[in-house]
């Protein structure tokens, strides 16, 4: 890093807005809320949605309450256009409820925009260009006129193309993308040019959208540059403002609570803040603030754990465990104090009555109007609990479960420490898990195990301990495991398949371990975990799937008995 950095940055320069309003506001209605996840979110992930997965998040975004919902730029890919296609054909957008697309200012892409719209009820066309110095000198090589001139023809092309759409409720909706890093003057300008190209009136108003596309300075300035341009904008009455903060700078929220108070009435966003870099504003974060605050949302989170898994298992992306109000520990306590202080606080809002005002240390939010509960960690030192086993093996052994091992384990952890009857120690704890699922050894024990493939095809020769005598096997496979898993099988082993697989290693440099998680699973759907550890992770991997099979083997005979 520089010691001077100001030789590399410089401050973006503020608002000439001496008499602001804004920081004598408050908030007292949620605002008009935009999802993108399924657009902004989307392109963002590693591995975007299929029609399948987006339709899942679809219908859950329904559910929550929201009214418009951006699904995808239908001109970018087949599966966008495609899964426009599938919503409007099978009419599974509510009545009530717009569907958002994107679209750049080019012609050919909104002719094919237009024609994924056919037959659409409702819907927002969303057009944007970049403004900002910057997108103008490096990306575009254009002068302010050229850039304005962009947007207006744009704004001409969809509307020269509204025909086509007759039958079809259809909102405009402009971003001047970077305005947070445009002059104020200038954004201005390029949107008043489009609100006359379209024609906006009070009656048939557009979407003026201004994204943070970019976080360049505290949220106070983007919350100046809103009022600015909303005090500046003439026809204001014709457009409605809706912004689109991200959170380069990790302010994005507060950026747009502070722009609402600045006059937004439209806000852009997706769950748990997942976009480009950093991410998107979070759209649970803001409205579940307004909630404490006394407002009703209008977006339905009293679900918040079945929103969250969808939200997984639709974008393959995790949800951090310290995440407002949605990560899996924000509603536990570690801390002594801080659990004596929560219970006494229950204990008074119980007193009070159910129509008492929420006053509870630590806790913002009832757990339970967002269909979680407050969990008291049960210690095992004198930072953690059961709650927190996981962090423990994590912070104190480098051991990183993955969470469905997490859920298991502590489930299993909380009896043995209950068993135990006092506190107990980190080292105590990992010898538990180790007992539990590293060191079970009975039918099978490895002595030695070698695989070797040609064309994608692996064998192994196994020497195993099965029962108290030594059995030699073979098997082939497309990997190791699956050689093994074959091997096992054809000596008598009953069928099974590896339906979890995730490794990492312990410690660092030339002494590092490898540790893996293996889950095994009958096809009736018993299943169970093991874990191996070695300096191989070939070998890792085959004592966790041993281990697993041994735990399989021990609760089947328990359950026959």
């Amino acid at each position: 890093m520089l010691r001077n950095p100001s030789i590399k940055y410089q401050p973006f320069p503020p608002v000439n807005l001496p008499d602001r309003q804004w920081p004598n506001r408050k908030i007292e209605r949620a605002p008009i809320w935009c999802s993108v996840d399924l657009r902004d979110g989307n392109q963002s992930l590693p591995c975007p949605m299929n029609v399948s997965q987006k339709l899942e998040f679809f219908r859950e975004l329904v559910r929550i309450g929201f009214k418009e919902i951006e699904v995808g730029f239908p001109s970018a890919s087949n599966t966008e256009f495609r899964f426009l296609r599938r919503l409007i054909e099978d009419n599974l957008v509510p009545d009530d409820v717009w569907v958002q697309v994107l679209v750049q200012a080019r012609e050919e892409l909104i002719e094919k925009t237009i024609e994924a719209l056919r037959g659409v009820k409702h819907a927002i066309i969303h057009l944007y260009n970049s403004t900002s110095p910057s997108q103008r000198k490096i990306v575009f090589g254009l002068d302010k006129n050229g850039i304005k001139e962009i947007a207006v023809r744009g704004t001409r092309m969809v509307k020269e193309r509204l025909p086509r759409l007759a039958g079809s409720q259809i909102i405009y909706q402009y971003s001047p993308e970077s305005f947070s890093a445009t002059e104020v003057e200038f954004a201005l300008e390029v949107c008043t040019a489009v609100m006359e190209e379209w024609g906006a009136t009070p009656e048939k108003k557009i979407i003026l959208n201004l994204p943070e596309t970019v976080e360049v300075a505290t949220p106070n300035v983007y919350a100046d540059q809103v009022e600015w341009f909303i005090r500046n904008l003439p026809n204001r009455e014709s457009a409605i403002i809706s912004v689109h903060t991200h959170n380069d700078r990790g302010t994005g929220v507060a950026a747009t609570e502070l722009a609402l108070l600045a006059g937004a009435e439209r806000v852009e966003g997706t769950l748990f803040g997942n976009g480009e870099r950093t991410g998107n504003l979070d759209i649970v974060t803001v409205a579940l603030n307004l909630y404490t605050q006394g407002i009703w949302p209008g977006l339905d989170f009293s679900q918040i754990e079945h929103t969250r898994t969808i939200y997984e298992r639709c974008t393959g992306m995790t949800v951090h465990e310290r995440q407002p109000y949605s990560g899996e520990l924000v509603f536990t306590a570690f801390s002594g104090s801080h659990q004596d202080a929560i219970k006494k606080g229950f204990a008074a809002m119980a007193k009070a009555g159910p129509n008492a005002i929420w006053d509870v240390p630590y806790l913002i939010l009832d757990p339970q109007d967002i269909g979680r509960e407050y969990r008291e960690v049960i210690r095992v030192n004198s930072q953690s609990g059961k709650g927190g086993v996981s962090y423990l093996l994590e912070s104190e052994f480098g051991i990183y479960l993955p969470r469905p091992l997490q859920i298991e384990f502590g489930a299993f952890a909380n009896d043995r420490i209950d068993e135990i009857g006092r506190e107990v120690t980190a080292a105590e704890l990992k010898q538990i898990f180790w007992e539990e699922y590293v060191e079970p050894n009975s039918p099978y024990e490895l002595i030695h195990f070698h695989a070797d493939g040609v064309d994608g095809v692996v064998g192994c020769r196994v020497s195993l301990m099965k029962n108290g005598e030594e059995i030699r096997i073979s098997g082939e496979g497309n990997g190791p495991l699956a050689a093994l898993a074959a091997a096992l099988q054809s000596a008598g082993e009953s069928p099974f398949e590896v339906s979890f697989y995730s490794e990492h290693s312990l410690g660092e440099g030339t002494d590092a371990t490898a540790i893996s998680y293996i889950q095994v699973k009958r096809p009736e759907g018993l299943a169970r975990f093991g874990v191996g550890v070695d300096t191989s992770i070939e070998l890792a991997s085959v004592k966790a799937m041993l281990a697993a099979l041994n735990r399989l083997h021990r609760d089947e005979t328990q359950k026959s008995h």
